[in-house]
Order: structure tokens, then C-alpha cells, then sequence
């Protein structure tokens, strides 16, 4: 017989199921046997995974909690549907492997290889053995993904991906489509020129000589380790005690900053619970880029074990999007775009810091056009129900970047639910936080205690606003891309 769940108890059991998945995810990326094998995640929940539980969900009156505690569940039927399907997937790309001059590079290793021990001839070699992969991968990703889009029309009524993403994210993706190609176009010579120029005096070639993987290399902005010195956790830690943290003693937050073979190479921040379990992991891999994705980490990290423990279970755990944590990441991670940080904290030299600024916004609206012409990709594609076709995708990431992208390789850039845009965002919202706290408290707003007194204020909040609620309830204005765009002129031009 089917029970019904009372809203406190579906609440409890899908958090519990989130809490397994994460936890899983978490030993993952620590190269660690997961504690739950995946196909037994759902052993006992049958019942609950029902048609029943979502029609007690449906009947809720408040929009809000409805909206999130349906797409909660939604995301528990889909995975279990598509289980086998992943575990295929997931079984074969472990094992896939590029062979260059000898040395295997598996796909996980794939950015730091680029990055560290890569020449422009291995990436070469590098791209002709990624289509080879992906050629033979792609059946299984397609399998995948044609699973996700039957599931979602056959068991829920959407009408497309689109479809689903807009009523779980509550994001306009029209608008945004329009908005994003406005941004493109309103950047396009500024890139392009200074661009161009990057590559030729970094490679002495042409950017449409340039792939993906020479993208990856040239953005890592490591050529210029040489003017970043050594500054490790301590220094880290004693940046932040500006707005009174303790990020090694801080409840809740764990740092994994070892260096273990087994671990992805990704750094990423995984949330078991909010506030209580947050961790951060990463593989340092040396220099600038270390620091700048530390506190990209800590943007998102430092957000979730401030959120209020007394707001609802709902309101900590359950965001549909999480363009408002992107934006707190971003915020964190581009202060160090401020002369007042490198020079000031960081100690680099005024021509050091200038020559170090100018490839940052350069490097992040390269990053904005990748992630731009990626969501342009990806809409397009589930909205034509074409996901086949990488051919658009190259065309496009090239149209709108510059560097090559193999078609063979769409289906293993695409972002799920169009992640893309959350980051988009994000970045125009973190613009328009340090924009409120440069306004007020000057060109130091980022040494300044009252601005870890706002950010707190502003974490606690957690996540019971989407990105537009928030922005509004504590005065911050409209979402706008101007002062975002701003950034990136101020320092190109």
C-alpha cells in the first residue's frame, strides 16, 4: 500500500538521500572507495520513490517549497532511472585513456597535464587522441543522455530540457540566450585584439592556430609564476582573519589541500550538510592558479557553514540553482584582481601588478565567452532535440572564443542543466557585490572588518532567495552585466 509523507518527512528523506549521494561523490573525488555502492542507494525507497510522494508534493500550497521539494525528487527518479546507464558511462571513461609519446593521460588528468608538463606539439598529439576517445565514447554518453530526455517527457510531461530546467531553476534561459549574445557582441573586438596578441607572444602563433587544450595551457596564466611569490596556507589564512575568520579552525569547514595521487585534480567544494559539513578539496599543482581557485572554493565554503542553522531544511539545503553561490565565489576569488591585493598583500611591484591584471580580465572574459558560447550550444541543441550533432558546438565555441573545439568531444563539455549560465550569473552579481562594498567602503574594502560583517549578513541568508531575491531584499539592485563588462574594459583598453 502507498503511504502517504507528511511535508517534514519528505523534506528528511529526500535531504538523507542528497546526504548518500554526496557522500559518495565526496569519497570519489578523494580517489576513495564510496561507503554506499551506487546501486544500492535506493534499496528501501522504492515506496517513497513513487507516484504518490510527488502527487503530496504537488499539493502543497506555498510555491516555493513545492517547486524545490519537486525537483528534489524529480532529481532522485531520474538518477535512479538512469543508473545503469551512468555506471556504464562512468565505467568506460574511467579507463579511457590518451597515449602521448608514451604517457597515458586519463580524462581526469587532462586539464593538469595541459597546464604543467604539455608543448604546443603533445597537444597536438593530445587532440587527435581525444577524437579518437570520444568517437568511440560517444555512444554511451548519447545513451545517457537520451535516457535523461525520455524519462523527463515520458514520467513528467516536459516538453523539452529547456522545459525542465526553466521551471526547476526559475531562470528566463530566453532572456538570458539574448542577453548572453548582447555580451558577446558588446566584447568582441576587445577580445579578440588583446587576444590575438596573447597568443602570438606567448606560443608566436595565431589564436585560429590554437585548440582547446592550448586554451587550457595559455589560461592557467602560469607563465607568470615568475611574479607571483610563494604564499602558502598561512598567508591564506591570515587574509581572512581581516573579516574575523578562522578558515582552519572555522565549524564546518574542512580543507583537504594534500597533495594525493588519487584525488582529482579538479578542486571543488562538496556540501554534505549546511552549515554543519562542508568540505574543500583540492591538489595543488603550484603557483598563481592555486591561490585563485583556493579562494574561489572558499567563496562558495565560507557561504554555506555561515547560513543560519535556525532557517528551514528547505531554506539550507534544497537551492534549485546555484548562481547565488557562484556569485559569492566569484566575488572571493576576483578581489584578487585588485591592485591594492596583489601589491599591498601579495607584494607584487606596480608594473608587476598591472602586466598580472591585465592577463586576469583577459584570462576571465575568455572564461565568460567559453561558458557564453557554451549555454549558446547546449540551448540550442535541446531545443532542436538534436544532441547528436557536435558540429554546431565547434562551430560556435570557435566563433565565439577563437580556439578549436572538436565536435567529437560536445557531449563530454556539456554542462548538465545548463551550469553555464549559473556561473554567467554569478559573475555579474559578484561585480555588482564588490561594486556595493567598494561604494562603501573604499579602494581596501577587501582588508576592511565591516565587509566580513556584510558578507556574513549576507551568508546567513543562506539559501532561502534565489539570485534575483537576493539581490533585491538587500539593496543590491537589478541583475545588470554592466559593471561586469566595466571590469574586463577598464583593464583591456
Amino acid at each position: 500500500m502507498q503511504k502517504n509523507f507528511e511535508l517534514s518527512e519528505i523534506a528528511d528523506v529526500l535531504h538523507h538521500l542528497n546526504y548518500r549521494w554526496t557522500l559518495n561523490a565526496l569519497a570519489l573525488w578523494k580517489g576513495e572507495r564510496t561507503p554506499i555502492e551506487t546501486y544500492r542507494i535506493y534499496e528501501g525507497y522504492e515506496n517513497f520513490l513513487s507516484p504518490g510522494t510527488l502527487a503530496s508534493i504537488d499539493s502543497l500550497q506555498n510555491d516555493v517549497e513545492r517547486n524545490r521539494l519537486r525537483h528534489s525528487f524529480i532529481d532522485h527518479w531520474l538518477q535512479k532511472a538512469v543508473l545503469p546507464n551512468e555506471a556504464e558511462m562512468r565505467t568506460w571513461m574511467k579507463g579511457a585513456a590518451a597515449s602521448v609519446n608514451g604517457v597515458k593521460i586519463y580524462f581526469r588528468d587532462i586539464i593538469p597535464w595541459c597546464q604543467k608538463f604539455s608543448t604546443y606539439e603533445t597537444r597536438k598529439i593530445l587532440q587527435e587522441e581525444i577524437r579518437a576517445l570520444c568517437k568511440f565514447l560517444k555512444p554511451f554518453a548519447l545513451n545517457y543522455w537520451n535516457m535523461v530526455l525520455e524519462v523527463l517527457k515520458e514520467d513528467f510531461g516536459f516538453q523539452n530540457y529547456p522545459d525542465y530546467c526553466q521551471r526547476k531553476k526559475k531562470i528566463d534561459y530566453p532572456r538570458c540566450y539574448d542577453l548572453v549574445k548582447e555580451i558577446l557582441a558588446d566584447t568582441e573586438t576587445i577580445y579578440f585584439n588583446a587576444m590575438e596578441k596573447w597568443c602570438h607572444s606567448r606560443f608566436n602563433r595565431h589564436l585560429d592556430e590554437l585548440s582547446r587544450f592550448d586554451a587550457i595551457n595559455l589560461l592557467s596564466l602560469r607563465q607568470f609564476d615568475s611574479l607571483f611569490p610563494n604564499v602558502g596556507m598561512e598567508s591564506v589564512a591570515e587574509f581572512f582573519r581581516c573579516w574575523d575568520i578562522d578558515i582552519k579552525n572555522q565549524p564546518g569547514l574542512n580543507l583537504e589541500l594534500g597533495e594525493e595521487n588519487e584525488k582529482s585534480a579538479q578542486a571543488i567544494c562538496v556540501i554534505l550538510q549546511t552549515p554543519e559539513e562542508v568540505y574543500i578539496l583540492m591538489r595543488p599543482q603550484g603557483g598563481l592558479s592555486d591561490l585563485e581557485t583556493l579562494m574561489h572554493e572558499l567563496g562558495h565554503g565560507l557561504s554555506a557553514v555561515f547560513t543560519s542553522p535556525e532557517l528551514s531544511l528547505i531554506d539550507r539545503e534544497m537551492a534549485t540553482s546555484f548562481a547565488l553561490s557562484e556569485s559569492f565565489a566569484f566575488l572571493v576569488q576576483d578581489l584578487m584582481m585588485s591592485k591594492p591585493f596583489l601589491q599591498d598583500f601579495l607584494g607584487l611591484t606596480s608594473q608587476g601588478s598591472d602586466v598580472l591584471s591585465f592577463h586576469k580580465a583577459l584570462r576571465n572574459l575568455s572564461l565568460f565567452r567559453r561558458y557564453g558560447a557554451k549555454f549558446i550550444s547546449e540551448y540550442d541543441m535541446f531545443l532542436n532535440n538534436d544532441i547528436s550533432d557536435g558540429v554546431p558546438y565547434s562551430t560556435l565555441m570557435r566563433r565565439y572564443t577563437g580556439f578549436y573545439y572538436q565536435p567529437e568531444a560536445h557531449l563530454f563539455d556539456l554542462a548538465p542543466e545548463f551550469y553555464s549560465v549559473d556561473y554567467m550569473l554569478g559573475w555579474m552579481a559578484g561585480a555588482m557585490m564588490e561594486d556595493f562594498l567598494h561604494s562603501r567602503l573604499g579602494d581596501y574594502w577587501m582588508f576592511h572588518r565591516d565587509t566580513g560583517d556584510i558578507l556574513k549578513n549576507w551568508w546567513k541568508q543562506g539559501n532561502q532567495y534565489d539570485l534575483l531575491q537576493f539581490l533585491d531584499r538587500n539593496e543590491l539592485g537589478y541583475l545588470r552585466p554592466d559593471l561586469m563588462v566595466k571590469r574586463w574594459r577598464t583593464f583591456l583598453t
